[in-house]
């Protein structure tokens, strides 16, 4: 971890998860991270998910070298950040635990039988705690995505403690890669946190007036040096813009006859020079991963089969989790397919009237069973549409 020399790393990989949160695939683990500031006072911040609790507290132990921690401070009450507190407090138990009024009530929740040998320490927005020559400032972050959590930017070291803001699924590496982060960062910031993207607007507005030069997340590595790309793209999707120009293709096929009209979709798009497009198997692709991309582009197709007089599940799967998201401002191209009776179009143009500000496209195609000759025309027409609504 790139820290200041002050803020010392404590928190723990977990390579063996293989569900985030039960439901996201983490091909790479992912991190509980938690940090401990020496100073004449020694706060630790947040702690870690049962899975790692053992390890986590040897790592304090180690760190803390013969000394006491003074404060525990909770930003996020969240299990995988928290679920330690219990443990840290027995060993601990004249530590002062730190935290929000909201936080504070979750505690009583997740430990009904955890009696605190200290007061704890109530903090708000615009709160300091002083530590000597550390000074933690807290900034409210409700819905961020939970309603409890608060961040703290400690003003020494301009270190701002993030939660799970800015946070990505895998290890805690440093230096953080960029292009990696950014792919993983924004699979874990869409399905995660990108319902509230609101309130991450209002937070970073606050963030905006504070000098921050190292972001130190509850999940993967710390940010430094350059902050400016990692804060554009979480100012882009929660604000729901688009990252780049393209259009991404989706499909959900039974039988290979939609995957056919769908790769005929994206071939006439490339030769009509449209150069980011992107082909998104929804049986064989993580949801996760599509509602990433549909994040990332501006125009998206939608080709399902007609199935049990409804959509594919993929597909129904995928618009489900677009309108929890209440995703924005896309325009939309539909292919549809069924053998007797399609219904799949009018079931999408439905899915996506319910998202704000979106625009369905003309024609919506039909196939009946496979792609035939005669459907090319109508697929070319709508590759001209695609394109014409990235310009």
């Amino acid at each position: 971890m790139q820290l200041p020399d002050s803020i010392k790393y404590i928190g723990t990989d977990d390579p063996g998860l293989d569900l985030f949160e039960a439901q996201y695939p983490v091909p790479r683990g992912v991190s509980y991270n938690s940090y401990i500031i020496l100073d004449r006072q020694t706060a630790v911040m947040d702690t870690v998910d049962r899975r790692c609790t053992t390890q986590w507290l040897e790592r304090l132990e180690a760190a803390l070298d013969g000394r006491t921690p003074d404060f525990l401070v909770i930003h996020h009450m969240e299990p995988d950040h928290s679920a330690s507190v219990a443990a840290f407090l027995m060993r601990y138990p004249g530590a002062r635990v730190v935290a929000g009024a909201a936080a504070l009530r979750m505690l009583g929740q997740f430990f009904p039988e955890l009696t605190l040998s200290r007061e704890p320490l109530t903090v708000k927005e615009g709160d300091e705690l002083s530590l000597g020559d550390h000074v933690l400032h807290f900034i409210a972050a409700p819905m961020v995505h939970w309603p409890e959590v608060m961040m703290s930017l400690e003003k020494r070291t301009r270190t701002l403690f993030s939660a799970d803001a800015f946070g990505t699924f895998g290890p805690a590496e440093s230096p953080a890669e960029p292009e990696l982060w950014k792919d993983e960062a924004r699979r874990y910031y869409c399905n995660i946190v990108g319902k509230y993207g609101r309130q991450v607007q209002a937070v970073l507005h606050k963030l905006n007036d504070l000098p921050v030069t190292t972001i130190a997340p509850l999940h993967g590595p710390a940010l430094t040096g350059d902050l400016a790309p990692y804060v554009g793209l979480y100012d882009a999707w929660s604000a729901y813009r688009p990252e780049e120009p393209g259009v991404l293709v989706t499909y959900a096929s039974v039988y290979g006859g939609t995957a056919e009209a769908a790769a005929a979709l994206a071939a006439g798009l490339r030769d009509r020079g449209v150069a980011n497009v992107v082909e998104t198997d929804l049986c064989r692709t993580h949801v996760s991963s599509a509602v990433a991309q549909a994040f990332r582009f501006p125009v998206i197709a939608l080709c399902s089969a007609t199935y049990n007089a409804g959509l594919f599940p993929a597909m129904e799967t995928f618009l489900t989790h677009l309108r929890e998201r209440g995703l924005p401002g896309r325009v939309y191209g539909l292919v549809e397919n069924g053998s007797w009776a399609p219904v799949a179009g009018k079931l999408m143009a439905d899915a996506v009237a319910a998202l704000p500000h979106s625009t369905v496209l003309d024609p919506v195609v039909t196939i009946h069973s496979r792609l035939a000759p005669a459907d090319l025309p109508a697929v070319g027409a709508l590759a001209d549409a695609l394109r014409g609504a990235l310009h």
